[in-house]
């Protein structure tokens, strides 16, 4: 169990340095785009053809890769009225119940999620816009963001086992969390 356990740790890591990465970065770069197109066409009357869409492109880049992040976090939306009530051996029963849906959705994203990057880097595939920049990037990062988020499904589910089966309990999931 310590191994599967220190295999749950190093995922988590991994997710959380990956997503405070996108968190404190990926923002700063679209506000900068953002700036950029406003100063461009409100200022100086030339807006740019692209740094409108590179912002949509920094921002799907953001949501795609953030999924593991937000699961370590236990920060995606979920209806807690009885959830919330239940003791850390009944939450981590529940968590397992239904961890054959997220399974089945993940690993339903990560076969598509593929499907789709490998036919656009098949084709170089590009937006056809004015600017025409290669999506192809984005659509490869969708298979990635689906591993994180089923590393961090598997994660998850070890540390739910671990809750069940270990006489004491796991360590509280923040402390295995670092301080910005």
């Amino acid at each position: 169990m310590k191994f599967l356990a220190g295999c749950a740790t190093a995922i988590s890591w991994m997710n959380d340095r990956i997503g405070r990465w996108l968190i404190c970065y990926l923002p700063m770069v679209m506000f900068l785009l953002l700036v950029i197109e406003v100063v461009a066409r409100y200022v100086f009357a030339a807006p740019t053809i692209w740094a409108s869409e590179l912002a949509q492109m920094v921002f799907a880049l953001y949501v795609i890769l953030s999924g593991g992040y937000l699961l370590f976090h236990d920060s995606h939306v979920r209806v807690d009225v009885i959830y919330s009530r239940f003791s850390a051996k009944g939450k981590a029963i529940a968590d397992i119940a239904t961890s054959l849906l997220f399974f089945a959705f993940v690993l339903v994203l990560l076969k598509e999620g593929w499907n789709v990057a490998e036919g656009a880097v098949s084709r170089w595939e590009s937006s056809h816009s004015a600017w025409d920049p290669p999506i192809w990037p984005l659509k490869v990062a969708i298979p990635v963001g689906a591993g994180l988020l089923l590393l961090q499904g598997v994660a998850k589910l070890i540390r739910d086992i671990e809750i069940l089966v270990c006489s004491s309990p796991a360590p509280a999931r923040s402390d295995e969390r670092s301080a910005p």
